[in-house]
C-alpha cells in the first residue's frame, strides 16, 4: 500500500483502520480478545500503518486492546487517539477539554497504548465551554514536552480549525465523510486545502451501508448504534438502496466490491485524504486495503460526485443528541 501525507509531514498508509467497533457500538462485542489482536496485526501485514482509537471507546478498553496488539509493531505504525470527554463511572457524562483534563488524558493514554509519545492527539468533540485557543495551547505544551507529536480536531467547523491552527498547527481533521455524507465539502475541505491540513474520514463506508450488506430487512443487534440513527430506519434504508445499487453496479463492472469503490472515490478526492474504515474481520481488512488498487476514471469520479444530489439521501447521519455535538 502506498502512503499519504497529512499536515505537518505525518506519513501514514493511504487507508487506515478505525478501531472503535472492536470494543463498542456495533452490537455484541467480540468475545475473544485474541481474535481482535489478530485482526489488528493482520492490518499491518496488509500495509495499514494508521490506527484510530480513543479513550472513550469502551471506555478505555479499546486503547488497551490497540496498545497490546501493536506494542511489538509500534515502530512501524502511527496511532491516533482522542481526548475531550468527562468519563464518570464508565460512561461519558459530557464534554471536558479543560487543559488540566487534556494532560490527564494524555498521561493515561500513553500508558494504555504502551508508547512514549502519542502520534496524533485529537480533540474528539469541540467543547463550547473551553476556548479552542486554550485547547490548542494545552496540546502545544504536550508537543513541546515530547508527549504528543501531532494535534488534530474531530467534527470541527472551518472557523474553529482556523483558530486552533493559529495557536498550534493542526495535522489532521476527522469528520464523517462518504458518498452519502458530504457535509465537509462546503467549508471544511476548502479550509484544509488552504491550510495544508490532512483529512481523515470516519465511517467512510456509511457504517456498513455502502458495502451493500445492510438493507431494510436487516435486523440490527441490541446495542448497535445504527439503531439510533435516522438514516438506518427501515423506510430511509429502503429509499437509500438506489444509491448503493448504483455503486454496486459500477463495482461489478470493475470486478471490485461496492465498499472498494466507495473508498476509491474518497481517495480520488484529494491526495491528503486518508479514510479509516472499521472492521472486526481480517477478510474485510484485506478488501479495504485493496481499494487503493481500484482505479476510477475522471468520468466515474464525476458520476459518483453527483450521486447524493442526483439520487438523494434520506435521514440524518446522527440523532438529535449527537448532531448537537457537531461543531457547526
Amino acid at each position: 500500500m502506498h502512503t499519504r501525507t497529512l499536515g505537518q509531514g505525518l506519513k501514514v498508509s493511504a487507508v487506515g483502520l478505525g478501531c472503535m467497533g472492536m470494543s463498542q457500538s456495533y452490537g455484541p462485542n467480540p468475545g475473544d480478545r485474541d481474535d481482535m489482536i489478530r485482526v489488528l496485526r493482520s492490518a499491518v501485514d496488509h500495509g495499514v500503518t494508521f490506527f484510530d482509537t480513543a479513550e472513550v471507546y469502551g471506555p478505555y478498553v479499546n486503547e488497551e486492546l490497540v496498545g497490546e496488539a501493536l506494542e511489538p509493531l509500534k515502530a512501524e505504525v502511527v496511532i491516533a487517539t482522542k481526548f475531550g470527554w468527562n468519563i464518570q463511572e464508565g460512561r461519558s457524562a459530557g464534554l471536558d477539554s479543560r487543559p488540566e483534563q487534556i494532560r490527564r488524558v494524555a498521561e493515561a493514554s500513553l500508558a494504555r497504548l504502551r508508547v512514549d509519545t502519542l502520534d496524533l492527539f485529537y480533540q474528539h468533540r469541540v467543547d463550547p465551554d473551553v476556548p479552542i485557543e486554550d485547547v490548542a495551547g494545552a496540546v502545544k505544551e504536550l508537543i513541546d514536552e515530547g508527549k504528543v507529536r501531532h494535534f488534530g480536531l474531530s467534527e470541527a467547523s472551518a472557523a474553529t480549525i482556523r483558530r486552533a491552527h493559529a495557536v498550534q498547527p493542526v495535522t489532521a481533521v476527522q469528520s464523517e465523510y462518504s458518498l452519502w455524507t458530504r457535509d465537509p465539502e462546503r467549508e471544511v475541505l476548502p479550509t484544509l486545502a488552504e491550510l495544508r491540513i490532512g483529512f481523515v474520514p470516519f465511517s467512510p463506508l456509511g457504517k456498513g451501508f455502502l458495502t451493500g450488506t445492510v438493507d431494510a430487512s436487516t435486523t440490527l443487534s441490541p446495542g448497535d448504534i445504527r439503531g439510533t440513527i435516522p438514516r438506518f430506519e427501515a423506510d430511509n434504508l429502503a429509499a437509500n438502496q438506489a444509491l448503493v445499487a448504483h455503486v454496486r453496479s459500477l463495482a461489478d463492472a470493475k470486478d471490485a466490491s461496492a465498499g472498494q469503490v466507495a473508498l476509491a472515490w474518497l481517495l480520488a478526492q484529494h491526495s491528503w485524504i486518508v479514510p479509516i474504515p472499521g472492521t472486526r474481520s481480517t477478510a474485510r481488512i484485506a478488501e479495504n486495503a485493496a481499494s487503493t488498487q481500484v482505479a476510477l476514471s475522471a468520468d466515474e469520479v464525476a458520476d459518483l460526485d453527483s450521486l447524493a444530489t442526483r439520487i438523494g439521501v434520506h435521514g440524518d447521519r446522527y440523532n438529535a443528541l449527537h448532531m448537537g455535538l457537531v461543531n457547526g
